[in-house]
This record gives C-alpha cells, sequence and structure tokens, in this order.
C-alpha cells in the first residue's frame, strides 16, 4: 500500500511517500517540501501547493493519504493559514479520489513512540530508524510528514491476507496498546 503522509503549511508543506507491505516492512519512497513565498497573493500560494502536490500524487499513485489535523493555534492568522492550505490538500486528494485520514498530532507521537508527548527530535529520530534513513530528513516538515503516513501505517489491520484486503480503522477510534506496535522500545531506547 502506498501512503502520502502531509503536515500542511502554508510557507511549507511536507510529504512524504512510503510503500508498506506490512506493520514491520514499510520503505521510504520520497519526501520533500513544497515551499510558497510570502510576498505571494494567497491564491497563488494554494495553487502552488495543488500543482506540486497534484505532481506527487502523478508520479507516486498513493493509495491513501494522511494529514496532520488542526489543532489550537494562539494567533489565529496561523490557524487561518493552515486551514486555508488544508483545505486545498484535502481538495487535491478528493479530486483524485485519494481517501484521507486524518491524525492529531499527540495520535502521532503515540503510534510511533508509545507517548504523545515525545519531542520534535526524538520523533525525528524514530522516522530515520524505522525508514532506515541514513539521515534525519529535513526540513522538519519533511520528517513530520514521513511520520504522519508511518502513524497510518500503525492503525491499519495487516490480519488481512494481503494487503488489498487490509482494512483501515476509522479514525476517531482508540487504538489498544497491543493492536499496535510501540516503535521506541522496538527500535531503540532514548
Amino acid at each position: 500500500m502506498i501512503i502520502l503522509g502531509i503536515d500542511p503549511g502554508l510557507s511549507l508543506t511536507g510529504w512524504g511517500v512510503v510503500e508498506a507491505f506490512s506493520r514491520d516492512k514499510v520503505n521510504p519512497l520520497q519526501y520533500g517540501c513544497i515551499k510558497t513565498m510570502p510576498s505571494v497573493p494567497l491564491i497563488q500560494r494554494l495553487q502552488t501547493i495543488n500543482t506540486k502536490l497534484q505532481s506527487v500524487i502523478d508520479k507516486y499513485k498513493p493509495e491513501v493519504a494522511s494529514i496532520e489535523e488542526l489543532f489550537f493555534f494562539k494567533a489565529t492568522k496561523s490557524i487561518a493559514a493552515v486551514g486555508q492550505t488544508r483545505g486545498a490538500i484535502i481538495l487535491t486528494a478528493s479530486l483524485n479520489k485519494i481517501p484521507l485520514f486524518e491524525y492529531n498530532p499527540k495520535s502521532v507521537k503515540t503510534a510511533l513512540t508509545g507517548y504523545g508527548s515525545a519531542d520534535k527530535y526524538q520523533m525525528q529520530r524514530i522516522v530515520k530508524t524505522f525508514l532506515r534513513l541514513k539521515e534525519i530528513p529535513k526540513p522538519d516538515d519533511a520528517a513530520d510528514a514521513l511520520a504522519i503516513a508511518v502513524c497510518h501505517v500503525n492503525t491499519i489491520n495487516w490480519n488481512a491476507n494481503n494487503n488489498n484486503n487490509a482494512s483501515v480503522f476509522l479514525k476517531n477510534k482508540v487504538f489498544k496498546e497491543s493492536a499496535k506496535p510501540n516503535l521506541l522500545k522496538k527500535l531503540f531506547s532514548l
């Protein structure tokens, strides 16, 4: 199953594509960031995100996408910008008939480390180690997008005989610790 993880941001939208054969066998295909300039009008920035994300979709043909949920920001301007960016991303996925799953930051951290308050460096080390990368993905938004994709891998019911039959749990379901691996314990101790 090919999964596109997305970390939405108006200035930098991180993306990461992984191919999952099972919960324990996940290969990174590519990752990167879509950058837009603050000096460019909002509509053009959103069009850039749409166009570049469409190129990623055309190249890697993801079967599902996962995105970070909107969470509370202190600055209302930031929440509006991220909300508009998410709208462009959701529309792009919808037009391509790609199912989109949302995960809040705490769920992503818990899925990867077993600890919902893991720091950014712990998350980046988990992504690097789990995906067998030579270095931590840069910029941080790309590493976050890969983490969101790996989070989705941990929500899939891999008990089916093959990937085509793998069913995805509902995004709001609470996962029991036994239902997913604790990657932090599995890979290394921090």
